[in-house]
Order: C-alpha cells, then sequence, then structure tokens
C-alpha cells in the first residue's frame, strides 16, 4: 500500500499542470468563504472534491453527518454482499490508474485475487474510499450536519448542527449536495402501514434492524428491487422461521437498465436531448427498474424458508394479538414482523436543509407537459436542472434565483435531467467532470474583472538580460 500510495502522488505530480488554485479569495465581514461546501462524505462528495481539486479549486470543504468511516451506505444500513456495480467499472478515480478500484484491491490482496474476485464487497469498498480521501488528503468534517441554506450578500450561509447540538455557520459561494440516494427527499413506507401499526412492528430497509431479535420470527418483506432481496437474506441467515417476500409486479424484474447506460456517448450527453426525449429514455429506465442481483436471488433461494409472491400487493395491514395481519388480494398473510423495501419519495420539500427553498425550485411538471399518453407522476416530482446540474427557479423573476444558482444538485433526483451521476459508480467520472466545469466556469466569470485586473498587474519579466550569454 505504501508503494501503491507512492505511485499515486507520483501520477499527480505528473499530470499537475494548471492545478494551482486560482480562485481569488472572499471574505464576509472578515470570516473566509468557502468557494464550493460540499454536502456529503460519501463517493459522490469525495470525487467531487477531487474533481475540483484537479481543476484547480482548492478552497473547499466536505461536511458529512456520519462519523469517520460511516459516510454512505456501505456499512451502515446495505445488506448486500458485496456490489452491484461490476468490478471493472470505475469511479472516484476520474481515470487515474493509480487511484482505480483494480489498483487499490490488488496492492492489498494481491494480482491473483483481483483476477478471481466476481465483484468487490460492501466493506472493501468503503475502506477503499476511506483511502481516496486519506491519500488525496481531501477535507473533511464529520459530524456535521447541514440544517438550514440562507442567502445573504449574494453568499450561502450554511448553519450545521455538529457533535453535542452545537450550530455552526460556514460561508460559501457555492453549494454540491452530494447525499446520495435519498439526497431528494425521503425514504418511503405506505400510510397505510405507519397509520395502522406501532414502529416496533416493522422496519425500512434504510434503518437499523437488530436481525438477531428475529430469529424464529414470520417476517413478511414488501418490495421489488435490490434491497428488499438483500434484507431478505440477511433474516434468513439470522434465522428467521420464514421469510415472504411481496411484490405488486405480475414477475420480478429482470433486466438491468444500468448495464445498457454504461457507455460513454449515454452517460457524457444524455443531458444535451431535448426533454421530450430525455422523458422517455427515463420512464423506460424507470420502468425497468432495477432487479436483484442472480447472486442475491440466489441468496434467498437458497433458504427452504423463503417463498416470494409476485402480484401480490399489500392492500391493508392492522395489528391482532401478536400478529401483524396483511391482507392482499389473494387473501391474509400473517407476520410477526414487516420489512419495507418500497425505496424513497423524491420530495425536496421533506429535506430539512431544502424545507424551505423547495416552493421555488422548478420541478418538471412545472416545466415540461409530457404527451397524455406518458404521464408520469414520479418523474415529474424531480427537480429539473440547469446544465450545470444547479436548481432552477420555478419563477424566472424569483429574487432567490441567484441563490438556487449557486445550489448544485449531485443527488439521485438529478436523475431525469443528467443522467446518472453523483449517486452511481457507473457514472461518477462523467458527472464530475460536468459539474465541476460548471462549478469552474461560474467562479471565474463571476471574478472576470478581477481576473483581468490580476492580468493588467502582471509584471514579471521572463526575458531578464539583453546581453550575450556568458562562456563558461
Amino acid at each position: 500500500m505504501e508503494q501503491l500510495n507512492k505511485r499515486v502522488r507520483d501520477d499527480l505530480a505528473k499530470i499537475q499542470y494548471a492545478t494551482g488554485n486560482w480562485c481569488i479569495p472572499h471574505k464576509h465581514d472578515g470570516e473566509g468563504v468557502l468557494d464550493v461546501a460540499i454536502i456529503g462524505g460519501g463517493q459522490g462528495g469525495l470525487a467531487t472534491c477531487f474533481g475540483l481539486k484537479r481543476r484547480g479549486i482548492t478552497n473547499t470543504c466536505i461536511f458529512d453527518t456520519a462519523p469517520k468511516g460511516g459516510e454512505g451506505p456501505w456499512i451502515t444500513f446495505a445488506r448486500m454482499l458485496t456490489l452491484r456495480t461490476p468490478k471493472y467499472v470505475t469511479g472516484p478515480d476520474l481515470g487515474i490508474p493509480s487511484l482505480t478500484p483494480q489498483s487499490w484491491y490488488e496492492a492489498r490482496y494481491g494480482a491473483a485475487a483481483w483476477h478471481t474476485l466476481d465483484k468487490i464487497s460492501r466493506q472493501d469498498w468503503q475502506t477503499y474510499l476511506d483511502w481516496v480521501r486519506d491519500v488525496l488528503d481531501l477535507p473533511v468534517k464529520n459530524e456535521h450536519e447541514l440544517i438550514d441554506i440562507d442567502w445573504q450578500d449574494n453568499l450561502l450561509k450554511l448553519t450545521f448542527s455538529c457533535a453535542g447540538g452545537v450550530k455552526k455557520q460556514v460561508w460559501a459561494r457555492k453549494i454540491v449536495l452530494a447525499t446520495g440516494i435519498e439526497g431528494g427527499g425521503t425514504w418511503h413506507v405506505p400510510d397505510f402501514i405507519t397509520k395502522a401499526l406501532p414502529k416496533t412492528r416493522y422496519a425500512h430497509t434504510c434503518e437499523q434492524i437488530d436481525f438477531e431479535k428475529l430469529r424464529g420470527k414470520r417476517i413478511g418483506v414488501l418490495g421489488a428491487g435490490a434491497s428488499a432481496f438483500d434484507n431478505t437474506a440477511t433474516a434468513l441467515e439470522h434465522g428467521a422461521k420464514q421469510v415472504d417476500l411481496c411484490l405488486r409486479r405480475k414477475k420480478i424484474p429482470s433486466v438491468n437498465p444500468y448495464r445498457w447506460m454504461e457507455n460513454a456517448g449515454f452517460l457524457s450527453y444524455f443531458s444535451e436531448l431535448d426533454d421530450l426525449v430525455r422523458w422517455r429514455f427515463m420512464r423506460r429506465i424507470y420502468d425497468l427498474n432495477q432487479p436483484p442481483p442472480q447472486d442475491t436471488f440466489w441468496r434467498c433461494r437458497s433458504h427452504k424458508n423463503f417463498a416470494f409472491h409476485t402480484g401480490t400487493p399489500w392492500l391493508s395491514v392492522k395489528e391482532e394479538g401478536k400478529e401483524v395481519v396483511v391482507t392482499t388480494p389473494h387473501g391474509e398473510m400473517r407476520f410477526d414482523f414487516l420489512i419495507i423495501g418500497t425505496g424513497f419519495v423524491i420530495d425536496l420539500a421533506q429535506r430539512p436543509e431544502l424545507a424551505k427553498l423547495a416552493p421555488h425550485i422548478a420541478l418538471w411538471r412545472d416545466c415540461f407537459a409530457p404527451p397524455e399518453d406518458e404521464q408520469s407522476t414520479l418523474l415529474g416530482s424531480h427537480p429539473y436542472l440547469g446544465e450545470r446540474f444547479q436548481f432552477l427557479p420555478r419563477n424566472a423573476s424569483d429574487p432567490l434565483a441567484p441563490m438556487l444558482a449557486a445550489i448544485h444538485n449531485f443527488t439521485f433526483s438529478a436523475t431525469p435531467s443528467m443522467g446518472l451521476s453523483g449517486s452511481s459508480i457507473s457514472a461518477m467520472r462523467f458527472g464530475v467532470e460536468k459539474l465541476t466545469f460548471g462549478i469552474g466556469r461560474d467562479l471565474f466569470v463571476q471574478d472576470g474583472e478581477k481576473h483581468l485586473q490580476s492580468l493588467l498587474d502582471y509584471n514579471v519579466d521572463e526575458l531578464v538580460s539583453l546581453e550575450p550569454p556568458q562562456c563558461v
């Protein structure tokens, strides 16, 4: 690993041309102002910070709610054994060979181990991200939860809740929201469950679950996605008596659109398409959904006490004695505990940091009217972003328009506007390139007159002598 660390430093030194900081320092009431504050210290936030650094934007900082090492889902609520992404996909390395997952894995375990590896474990992926953070010396402040964004003197005023309930304010010219899958809303549990059952009877797949307490229990799982199957397998492996997975669809999704999307054309240029074509792309992608990987399904299927029920939506639930009774079109099912794998909703008002801004932010339903037979409430709920991932105002004359332009949305909710981006390993390199170019452009243009003055003041002689060269 020490040899790899040296190789990374050597590689970056060889391509360091024009990567020195060029941003002009700003202050507010004598206090330093960040050029870019990045919210989220997971893979998207780390890659964004590195991408900005490669463009000579170094006055940045990453803020994350979790303690160090706990950023993202990988060692918290992710319950797959390995990443779903093929091992050859690159991401936070941004094209630097020595920073790739393969280079890290070979340095840690050997080239033969990489050759025989199927997919990277989620624990190794977290360790890899920790290494990227350390070897690149990226500035991260943990246990900082963003709770408010304000706009004063053409700057963003960010309020964080820190360890011990301490409030802290940070000024920034730009902010990148790299808060992952749920960054555009919140994890979703249907109302008919939350209103009918006490919280002790169910948990969402995104929550901490004590699976040991489910040993010997009958578990009902709702959902068709990979996380529903991951949690099903985990419950079975911890000794659940019976696990029944129910899904609304009449067949389990089998086609993974992500594998199709992993081409440079789509990853680079999707956002350049007109609205109708983007809409049609996304309707198809969202309709296909992402299936459980084959190995995940086999992980469940290997247990005789596992059953799946297609075409079986849950219509209602109730608590009856020590049981939870679930009503389906095919009759009642009785369980001891429910695991809800119904994903998330896109609703910016559900995000504490965006709640007061949500009424001002343009959504797809505000900007685009699809053909009558191509409606989608889900797609319409996503923010309609500008070409630099920035929020746009619902009303062009909104006085908050300049503030919204300073907030760049690098979460999953950017997908209909920008294609795959920060919340996807597959698209990270391409998304970061577009995002950081746009941020750098804005920062340079805003200070264009100051940069011009810097040129006018520049007076460093390169030609220092008109005499003949001295012979030695």
